[in-house]
C-alpha cells in the first residue's frame, strides 16, 4: 500500500457505490480486507481502546474506523446499526506487551492486526516534568532515534510527520518553522521518493542528527509530546505500526524514563 493511505476517508475518494473495506484503509488480507467497515465495529474498537487505553487516540484505528463507517453511512452503503460477520462472531481485541518501560499495543479485528503501537508506561498527568533539568528533551529523543537501527533506513513521510510533530511539541507552536528541522524533515521525505536507489537517499539520521541545534526551542519529553508524535507517525503508516527505533518509539521511551526520574 502507499504511505499516503486515507486515514480520513471522504465519499468521493471512493468509486460509486463502493463502500469502504478494511483493505483500503488497513494492511490486512483475506476475508477481512474485502469487508465493509461498519458503524459498530468502529464503536467496538472506539470502546475497547477506552477500557485499555483511557481514550482513543488521533490516527488509530479506531479513529481510522469511525471515518470510513460514517462516510459508508452517509452514503447509505452500510446501515448505522450493522456489525461485519467477523467484528460480530471473531470480535475486536487489543493486547499489550511490555517492552523495556513501554507497553507494545496491538489491535486487532478477529486475528488480523490492524495496528500496532509503542505508548509510554506513564501516568496521564506528569506535572513538572518540563522543569526537571535533567530530562531528557525532545531534541535528545530525536538524536536518540539516529543511533538505532531506523536511523539507516530511508526517511518517509512517516518519520517527516513525526519529526514535525516533535518539532511542534518543542516549540510550542502550530505550525512547521520555515527551514526548521521538520521542513528539513519533510522535503527530505519527498525528495526520496523521487530518488530510486535506496543508497542515494536521506536517511532518518542524516535529518535528526545534531536535532537540538536544529530545533528553534526544546523542552523535556512528557506523555502527550509522545502520544502527539506516535499519532502522527501511524497516520502516515500503511500498515498502522510505529517504527521500531523510530521517533515515536524514542519519544516514548524518552516519556518514561523522564517519568521514572520524577518518581525515583
Amino acid at each position: 500500500m502507499s504511505q499516503e493511505q486515507p486515514q480520513r476517508p471522504r465519499a468521493d475518494q471512493f468509486p460509486e457505490q463502493q463502500p469502504i473495506k478494511y483493505g483500503d484503509v488497513f494492511d490486512v488480507s483475506g476475508e477481512l480486507a474485502s469487508q465493509p467497515i461498519k458503524p459498530r465495529d468502529a464503536a467496538l474498537m472506539q470502546a475497547t481502546e477506552n477500557q485499555t487505553l483511557g481514550q482513543t487516540q488521533k490516527g488509530s484505528p479506531a479513529s481510522v474506523m469511525q471515518s470510513a463507517a460514517a462516510v459508508n453511512t452517509a452514503t447509505g452503503l452500510v446501515h448505522r446499526d450493522d456489525i461485519s460477520d467477523i467484528a460480530r462472531n471473531q470480535g475486536v481485541s487489543i493486547s499489550e506487551t511490555k517492552v523495556g518501560g513501554n507497553r507494545l499495543i496491538t489491535e486487532s479485528v478477529g486475528s488480523q492486526v490492524v495496528g500496532q503501537f509503542v505508548e509510554p508506561d506513564v501516568p496521564m498527568n506528569d506535572p513538572g516534568l518540563a522543569l526537571d533539568k535533567s530530562a531528557i528533551t525532545i531534541g535528545e529523543a530525536l538524536e536518540a532515534s539516529a543511533l538505532t537501527p531506523a536511523g539507516d533506513k530511508p526517511l518517509d513521510q512517516s518519520d517527516a510527520a513525526a519529526i514535525q510533530a516533535a518539532e511542534m511539541k518543542a516549540t510550542g507552536k502550530n505550525q512547521t518553522e520555515p527551514g526548521g528541522l521538520g521542513a528539513i524533515a519533510q522535503s527530505a521525505a519527498t525528495r526520496n521518493t523521487r530518488t530510486m536507489p535506496d543508497l542515494q537517499k536521506t536517511t532518518l539520521a542524516d535529518v535528526v542528527s545534531g536535532a537540538r541545534e536544529k530545533l528553534g526551542a526544546d523542552k523535556a519529553v512528557t506523555r502527550e509530546d509522545a502520544e502527539g508524535v506516535i499519532g502522527a507517525e501511524l497516520r502516515n503508516k500503511a500498515d498502522m505500526r510505529t517504527t521500531p527505533g523510530g521517533v515515536a518509539a524514542t519519544m516514548a521511551a524518552a516519556a518514561t524514563l523522564n517519568q521514572n526520574k520524577m518518581s525515583g
